[in-house]
């Protein structure tokens, strides 16, 4: 009796981690993951009754002629069929069936997800794939951050869905989150595109799916599903320069004067490289290195001293700074918010 209320204690303490978790296929948030999820649930109802069938056959052909006969040699061979049209009609046609019935089925998915009806209102985002990072720019409000993807909220009745233009600088990769759709590839010199629709607010969790390299498992996604009034404050509050504050006048001096602004944009400065992530408000973000850090001051002074000791492979070089400019390009770069 304790073992039995102790196993179910584990199943639903399973079973909320599931519905919880962030990357969890069975709890679609989304028009496209809804449809993916409805057709993996018909592969898998199609699958589970043929794998319950044969099994069952399986099972009752043991059970019955477990018994040996007595014959010569102790053992009597059954009768023996040389062909059945019926059974060979049988494993042909019902495979078939089920292949076209799959095929169908998959087909439907695909073409209504990639030929939906694009709403007037829809938001446009371009993700641009790198080693090992996501850049992301807003061509229709002027934005550009690296890393985590905000979106607002699609309801049913005012659909606001959000279409991602998709290429990559380098190699191929691969833009994943399971919560809001399926797989997209993301291709040097091509263009791919996909539509996500949050239907509820939240953070929901992605992988690049495609090997890209050493950091390939870091280079995580991370989509905020804001509401309309979030939203609307989060783009005003991107679209503004970085803040100067005085208190950090030295630490802005020293990234001023070093090869940071050969990489990187701070946008009110003089730092306009494009080549590594936008840090106008990088100090504003809960994560560094594509997700893999949490954003704080130590992790910042030991990824600005030499990245590949938290990311190797990391395509930024170590800045050999002493241990006083370390600190004061660190405080600097917090109050990029």
């Amino acid at each position: 009796m304790f073992a039995s209320q102790e196993w179910c204690g584990f199943a639903a303490i399973t079973l909320s981690a599931l519905v919880a978790d962030p990357t969890n296929i069975f709890a679609p948030a989304g028009t496209p993951a809804n449809s993916i999820f409805s057709l993996s649930m018909l592969v898998l109802g199609i699958t589970t009754t043929i794998f319950l069938v044969v099994a069952g056959i399986l099972v009752y052909v043991l059970i019955r002629y477990r018994s040996r006969g007595s014959g010569q040699d102790g053992e009597q061979e059954p009768p023996q069929i040389y062909g059945s049209n019926q059974i060979e009609l049988s494993w042909t046609v019902i495979p078939i069936l089920i292949v076209v019935l799959l095929f169908l089925a998959t087909t439907r998915v695909i073409y209504t997800t990639e030929h939906a009806k694009r709403p007037a209102n829809a938001l446009d985002v371009t993700v641009i794939g790198h080693q090992f990072w996501w850049e992301y720019h807003y061509p229709q409000l002027g934005v550009v951050t690296a890393n985590e993807l905000h979106v607002p909220v699609s309801d049913h009745e005012h659909p606001l869905p959000t279409y991602l233009t998709m290429s990559s600088a380098d190699t191929d990769h691969s833009y994943w989150v399971p919560r809001l759709a399926g797989k997209m590839d993301v291709i040097p010199n091509k263009v791919n595109t996909m539509w996500i629709d949050p239907e509820t607010k939240g953070l929901y969790l992605g992988q690049c799916a495609q090997y890209c390299g050493v950091q390939h498992a870091k280079m995580l996604i991370r989509v905020y599903a804001d509401t309309p009034e979030e939203f609307a404050a989060w783009v005003a509050h991107q679209q503004q320069p970085a803040v100067q504050d005085p208190a950090v006048a030295e630490g802005r001096e020293i990234f001023m004067h070093n090869a940071c602004i050969s990489c990187h944009t701070v946008r009110g400065t003089v730092a306009t490289g494009r080549f590594g992530p936008d840090l106008t408000h990088v100090g504003g973000r809960d994560t560094i290195a594509s997700g893999s850090l949490p954003n704080n001051a130590i992790n910042l002074r030991l990824f600005v001293d030499n990245p590949a000791n938290l990311k190797p492979g990391a395509l930024m070089p170590p800045m050999h700074l002493n241990s006083h400019d370390l600190d004061a390009v660190t405080a600097y770069l917090t109050t990029l918010k």
